[in-house]
């Protein structure tokens, strides 16, 4: 038998990984989609299908991903309903290890799941994703009158342990605050990342309930909400105390001082009994308002200060649980708990002291993980030489408990720390408008002025420095944080200031990207907690998609092969104390973080990365992408679409209304797009209403539209399409109704509707497909004569950032250097060298997705949705220019492949329909040039222009 310990030890984390490996396996054969609500299966294919993902700039990553599986797989599909669940349901025999008679705790008998994440990896994103779950769920249970199954709730409590999360968790629901204190909600998460979070077809429904909803922490119990409740606080509301107001000097706040040494004492015989002092907190209105619920999820922020250590080791619960324990005894499975930390754990006291990770952990991704996908930033040692090779003092200069100075060795650590700050900071502008910032974390707050004093001895100014005000605990009052924030505000986009002083406990919700440097000075002996430490800096900074390779390749660098950093991208280092060495070495061991012995020289901070910018003659080699804008109104109208030119399904309605199924069961289509978008139905005919339809249509027009944009007029950037959504509806609802079988169908009438979704051939497929080919076909269908032409011109983008050794010096480019890709970049790279020596050639460039995104061509993909393509070159000879599309051989017959070479054929066709001078007075051709046409006939001596009039005449057949 497994030796049981006292308390949980690591067996939480085996479970959680347990678990994960389970999910993964019914995520991947189907069984997971199968036993969830069709609300799920809309959110679970929207966030994680991969034909959404791949039209997506943004998505979840990996740790978010498994998180939010997890927990939709243990509440709907497990059903589990408190925490000895959670093991039941997974793995029992983890149990033995274990001392199960803390899970029959009161706060662990309902629905509870510990989200443990490494810091900076998105753990709000994750929340947000759940609440859009469970509100959507209880909506729709409310919606079909059917009986509510108690899993799923529309009132929240998102509980911040401080302010700076709070004021966090208001942004990500309302929007930033601007410098006067009103908020945006466009700059709020769910508006911002909209396309992430919700389906096109719950958009208004989502952002209607967050924008009535949300109440803040003075607003709970007293502001009326619509169709629910998002309630925001911190932790003092549920521990019943105010803020926590700084204090210098004692003499001038006697009533704050006496209110915190003596507080309402417990005695009999006034009353104050203890059992009478917790009735007496819990009766605040805020907490019995949300006793009264009659359900509620919570959402616990940065959820390791639930609890507190007592001595011998016995961890106890602090009033915030107490308080949590009393809002959910009536509700039983109806309150679910869901806590959020990178550090969810305890540590006993005494000798051994043993990590005892939260019971409830359902997920663990740690920060190894998120440092090896690049979704941190690295972390480094600074293990400075000089430091190491004196025996220096690293605690303040003191006079009792005075502090009266700084000593040496933190002076050489400062300084060490500066010198590697001046170094990025001046190597980081070259490159790009990035602004690193240092960050010291001093244990007491005593030291933070001697701080200041010191790099203004070196040198700074005021306006470099900004040095925050706090307790000893690091906690600052709400006045004092209104100001504060005001500094913070964007500092990420700003010079100075250039270093952030402050106590270690500023922590939590300090969201600043650009830490780059942190000097951790401590007052004492005890070493600081690596999480800690650096937690602040762990944000990427250079997030651009231009930096991801050189970053990736940094990464195997350090991480694989042991070597030193080759640029310090998002690299963060820790000025450490030689004495602390040891702390780390677990850390180092497991490859968490690495050593680095010394400050880079100018120059080498930025690896290979270079800026290049246009050359002196560069109007002599320009381009411009000439885009017909349809007519001023740009939109789709209604005369343009008709049904005119749509093509039927091909299997007679006959013939389907004799294989159609017997009502009232579930059923599913197979099809690959049917699968991805619409699941498993349970309906039967008296469901299938009017409203039912209408969502059909809309989830049709989602996977239609999921790349469009609307047009503003002013709007820089283009479109892939100017569309009318209540005209598309029309559409699909005419084409359904009179085209599909070639006679009129109403699929409301006699279980019609079964058929539109259980065909293997996907009648959705053939759906979308003509839905698409006819706004397709409107867009392309312009009237040459009557069109307007917006020239762009390639030399708009005056700077790209490229790898230096992943690029090649250009004499016919406006750019000096022109880049060629790092993986299986090599026919690119030759494309590149013979175009720019041949005589014939006049200019070229090669198209840059991330930069000229501008220059696209809307095609058809082979599973019937829209696309944007981007052609690798332009090539410009004499009167002729060139679109090339550079392709192994084994790629040139592929589906994608051919339907991108028809759309952008279809375009050149219309490019040399314009007047001349819209189409640079040339005729415009397509090339798809495939690597042993191109090197054979290069080694024949062929000129370039000779290379690509041979793949046009000789053509390569449209293989579909």
């Amino acid at each position: 038998m497994a030796k049981q310990i006292k308390g949980t030890g690591k067996n939480p984390l085996d479970m959680a990984n347990f678990l994960s490996e389970e999910v993964n396996k019914a995520w991947d054969n189907g069984s997971f989609l199968d036993n969830v609500s069709p609300v799920t299966q809309d959110l679970l294919k929207h966030w994680f299908n991969e034909n959404f993902v791949y039209i997506r700039d943004i998505n979840f990553h990996k740790g978010q991903k498994q998180a939010i599986l997890n927990i939709i797989y243990l509440h709907e599909v497990l059903e589990v309903e408190n925490v000895m669940d959670l093991y039941l349901n997974t793995n029992p025999e983890i149990l033995q290890k274990m001392d199960v008679d803390d899970l029959s705790k009161q706060k662990y008998q309902h629905p509870m799941y510990a989200v443990k994440m490494a810091t900076g990896t998105g753990k709000t994103w994750v929340l947000n994703a759940i609440l859009i779950w469970q509100y959507l769920n209880a909506r729709a249970e409310s919606l079909n009158g059917t009986e509510k199954s108690g899993k799923f709730s529309k009132n929240f409590l998102i509980v911040a342990p401080g302010l700076i999360v709070y004021n966090r968790l208001l942004d990500a629901f309302l929007g930033k605050e601007d410098s006067e204190g009103n908020r945006n909600f466009s700059s709020s998460d769910f508006y911002k990342f909209k396309k992430l979070f919700i389906p096109n077809y719950y958009t208004d429904v989502i952002l209607t309930f967050v924008q009535n909803s949300v109440a803040k922490k003075e607003e709970i119990s007293s502001k009326v909400t619509g169709d629910g409740l998002i309630a925001i606080t911190n932790w003092h509301i549920l521990a019943g105390v105010e803020e926590e107001i700084v204090i210098d000097n004692p003499l001038e706040y006697p009533k704050e001082v006496l209110t915190n040494v003596l507080p309402i004492s417990p005695g009999t015989s006034g009353g104050n009994t203890l059992e009478n002092l917790d009735n007496n907190f819990l009766k605040g209105n805020e907490i019995e308002y949300l006793a009264d619920l009659d359900n509620l999820v919570v959402f616990n922020d940065e959820a390791h200060h639930i609890h507190e250590i007592k001595k011998g080791g016995e961890i106890g619960e602090v009033q915030w649980q107490k308080s949590l324990n009393f809002i959910s005894k009536d509700k039983q499975n109806r309150f679910i708990q869901i806590d959020f930390s990178a550090t969810p754990f305890s540590n006993t006291t005494g000798k051994n002291k043993i990590k005892h990770y939260f019971p409830h952990i359902i997920v663990d991704f740690d920060l190894k993980k998120a440092v090896v996908d690049g979704l941190v930033k690295m972390i480094a040692i600074d293990k400075r030489k000089e430091i190491d090779s004196i025996d220096l003092d690293f605690k303040a200069i003191r006079d009792g408990k005075k502090v009266i100075g700084l000593s040496e060795g933190q002076r050489l650590m400062l300084r060490a720390g500066l010198k590697k700050l001046k170094i990025l900071d001046e190597e980081f502008t070259k490159l790009e408008n990035k602004h690193p910032k240092m960050l010291v974390m001093c244990e007491d707050t005593q030291v933070a002025p001697y701080v200041t004093e010191f790099f203004k001895n070196e040198g700074l100014n005021d306006e470099d420095i900004m040095e925050i005000h706090s307790n000893k605990k690091g906690e600052v009052s709400e006045k004092q944080w209104n100001e504060i924030k005001q500094r913070l505000f964007n500092i990420d986009n700003y010079k100075k200031p250039k270093i952030i002083i402050s106590v270690l406990m500023l922590r939590e919700g300090f969201d600043v990207n650009n830490i780059c440097v942190i000097v951790p000075l401590r007052s004492s002996d005890a070493p600081i907690l690596l999480e800690q430490t650096i937690g602040r800096g762990l944000r990427l900074m250079w997030r651009e998609p231009e930096y991801f390779d050189t970053k990736e390749e940094n990464r195997k660098n350090v991480l694989v092969d042991k070597k030193e950093p080759s640029n310090y991208l998002d690299l963060l280092s820790i000025i450490e104390h030689p004495k602390f060495m040891d702390f780390y070495n677990k850390f180092l061991e497991d490859g968490v973080v690495i050593n680095v012995e010394d400050t880079p020289e100018s120059g080498n901070t930025l690896g290979d990365m270079i800026s290049v910018g246009l050359r002196e003659n560069y109007k002599s080699f320009d381009f411009y992408w000439p885009v017909i804008l349809r007519e001023r109104e740009e939109i789709l109208s209604k005369e343009e679409l008709s049904l005119g030119g749509m093509e039927p399904f091909n299997i007679p309605l006959s013939t389907l209304q004799k294989i159609k199924g017997e009502g009232g069961e579930k059923f599913e289509s197979h099809d690959i797009i049917v699968r991805t978008r619409f699941g498993e139905y349970d309906v039967t005919a008296d469901l299938f209403s009017a409203e039912t339809y209408n969502e059909f249509i809309s989830k049709i027009l989602n996977s239609i539209t999921s790349s469009f944009q609307s047009v503003k007029k002013g709007q820089k950037s283009f479109p892939i399409m100017q569309i009318n959504n209540a005209e598309i509806v029309r559409l699909i609802d005419e084409y359904i109704r009179y085209k599909l079988f070639n006679t009129e169908f109403n699929p409301l009438e006699n279980e019609n509707w079964r058929i539109l979704l259980m065909s293997e051939k996907s009648i959705i497929n053939h759906i979308i497909k003509e839905i698409s080919k006819k706004i397709y076909q409107m867009q392309t269908n312009v009237n040459i004569q009557e069109a307007e032409v917006n020239k762009i011109f390639f030399s708009q983008i005056d700077t790209l950032r490229m790898r230096e050794n992943y690029s090649l010096e250009v004499s016919k480019s406006i750019y000096d250097r022109l880049p060629y890709p790092s993986n299986k970049g090599g026919l690119e790279k030759l494309f590149i060298e013979n175009v720019d020596i041949d005589g014939r050639v006049d200019s070229f460039i090669k198209i840059n997705e991330y930069y000229h995104t501008f220059a696209t061509i809307t095609y058809i993909r082979e599973d019937g949705l829209l696309a944007r393509y981007f052609p690798d070159f332009i090539v410009k000879i004499s009167n002729d220019i060139y679109l090339v599309e550079t392709k192994s051989d084994n790629m040139i017959s592929s589906g994608n492949v051919q339907f991108k070479r028809i759309a952008t054929l279809e375009f050149i066709e219309k490019i040399n329909q314009l007047k001349g001078d819209d189409r640079m007075d040339a005729n415009w051709h397509y090339v798809l040039l495939g690597e042993t046409t191109f090197k054979g006939m290069l080694n024949k001596g062929a000129s370039i222009k000779e290379i690509l009039d041979y793949s046009i005449l000789r053509g390569c057949p449209i293989i579909l």
